[in-house]
């Protein structure tokens, strides 16, 4: 299943390719190299030709005697259609002559549309976040099982997920305190965020960071606030994933209540999916449980009371499995090589003739 699926996905990447492909654009490497092939080819063809007619035959040997047959017209399309398989294999030369000149297209800028999602990762980093909660499965950098340490490892492995999906999603990170703070703004490499997982994920990093207090109202402005620098607030498949013990009652951020935080939120399209890290701890028996339930469903997100590792990464599989929206990229490339999808059309031309040839008797028939 697994070959299936690469090999699926090698042909909708080869059939996109071609659709994008502008032929004007092109640019050949080796051009010599392909007119040369095409002089050969044609030359080779024209001594085989020449050899077969001066070649001596035996009177008699190489001559067919046909029966009488019923006067039809030899020029039909049925008739034609028989040499439907030799079409295909000229077909299959011209474009073997294009991979080996080498194409390619410069200064490319294309726009690209994806499923995906953009995805605000926000990781509370106050000095609660201390406490202890234990993992088998997830590694950290830290021997101890504390939740920030957890609450890193659940990221990551939430980046991977996606990474081996179909997806091509736009990433932020952000750490958080009684401050937010832009560790990595939007972007499509998942291997910087992952790095830059790695890097706060550090036991040192984590000692000094400055803010002890817990202010999750500030993260969510923080990302709202990121959303709307990005201009993503009219795209659809924002999603903010929040990792934090919950240890805010005060629901409020630079002045403002809570609910006109949410209300930002609600208005930018950004659901809210709050993963609630306390250790042993279930649905209801952490006192703030109630007002960040209640607050994230406003937005359309979701609240997890993740109380041991595999509540906690449930909660990340069920956020994963959210329906992806559209992202669109523009992508830019100096030099992006183009031999790959004509070397697969002349070997697909080849293929297709030979089979056709050896496998459907029509295309053996007499025109």
């Amino acid at each position: 299943m697994t070959s299936l699926y690469a090999l699926g996905a090698a042909v909708r990447s080869l059939a996109l390719e071609w659709r994008g492909l502008a032929v004007r654009s092109l640019q050949f490497s080796h051009s010599t190299e392909a007119r040369l092939l095409l002089v050969g080819l044609v030359g080779l063809s024209i001594v085989l030709l020449v050899a077969r007619m001066i070649v001596l035959r035996r009177p008699g040997r190489h001559n067919v005697v046909l029966p009488a047959m019923l006067d039809v017209p030899r020029h039909t399309l049925a008739a034609l259609m028989v040499h439907l398989p030799l079409l295909v294999g000229l077909a299959g030369i011209s474009f073997l002559v294009i991979a080996v000149a080498d194409p390619y297209t410069a200064l490319v800028r294309r726009e690209a549309s994806y499923p995906g999602r953009r995805i605000c990762l926000t990781i509370d980093a106050s000095n609660s976040m201390s406490s202890p909660f234990k993992t088998d499965t997830l590694k950290t950098q830290s021997p101890e099982d504390e939740a920030f340490f957890t609450s890193v490892a659940a990221a990551e492995r939430f980046v991977r997920m996606r990474m081996d999906g179909r997806y091509r999603d736009l990433v932020a990170l952000v750490e958080f305190g009684s401050d937010a703070y832009v560790v990595t703004p939007f972007t499509s490499d998942y291997d910087n965020i992952l790095l830059s997982l790695s890097l706060i994920g550090a036991p040192q990093e984590f000692a000094t960071f400055p803010d002890q207090r817990t202010l999750i109202a500030k993260a969510i402005d923080q990302g709202v606030a990121l959303f709307r620098a990005f201009k993503f607030l009219d795209a659809s498949g924002n999603l903010m994933v929040i990792f934090s013990d919950g240890e805010d009652t005060i629901a409020a951020a630079n002045g403002r209540r809570l609910d006109d935080i949410i209300r930002s939120a609600i208005d930018a399209r950004v659901p809210v999916y709050f993963v609630r890290t306390q250790y042993n701890r279930r649905l209801g028996e952490h006192i703030p449980d109630a007002l960040w339930m209640e607050a994230v469903s406003q937005t359309g997100g979701k609240f997890f009371a993740a109380s041991d590792e595999r509540s906690l990464l449930a909660a990340i599989r069920e956020i994963d499995q959210v329906s992806a929206g559209t992202v669109k990229l523009t992508e830019y490339a100096s030099q992006e090589p183009r031999f790959s999808v004509f070397a697969a059309m002349a070997i697909a031309c080849f293929v297709a003739a030979i089979t056709s040839k050896l496998t459907v008797p029509y295309f053996r028939k007499y025109p």
